[in-house]
């Protein structure tokens, strides 16, 4: 995958479709929380410690911001246990481990 800048100037590669409708689906998902607890925009990003030009972005679910940012946002809302549930159940890697194809030893790969 080739790399480009953002409007920031910082560099990225581009998302898959499926990928940026995860990410907007998450954006969507904390602007509902946010709604749900009667909190303006203007008061989430100043708890989250954000601009509110970054929290909109996170709104969007833009993928230049960064994790950290969601992670405050998150914080913020009381949803930070979520985070933990990110790639918990690994099952391909389980598999693979499983079939023999990944190397005994934590963090080395035969792959």
């Amino acid at each position: 995958m080739y790399t480009i800048l953002d409007n920031m100037g910082k560099k990225t590669t581009p998302q898959t479709p499926s990928l940026v409708t995860l990410l907007r689906e998450l954006g969507e998902n904390i602007g509902l929380a946010r709604r749900r607890r009667r909190l303006s925009a203007t008061m989430l990003a100043e708890r989250a410690g954000m601009t509110r030009m970054t929290l909109s972005a996170i709104e969007r679910g833009e993928p230049t911001v960064s994790i950290g940012a969601y992670a405050n946002v998150l914080f913020s809302l009381g949803l930070e246990h979520d985070l933990s549930l990110i790639a918990r159940d690994d099952e391909f890697g389980r598999k693979l481990q499983d079939s023999g194809l990944l190397s005994p030893r934590k963090g080395k790969s035969s792959l």
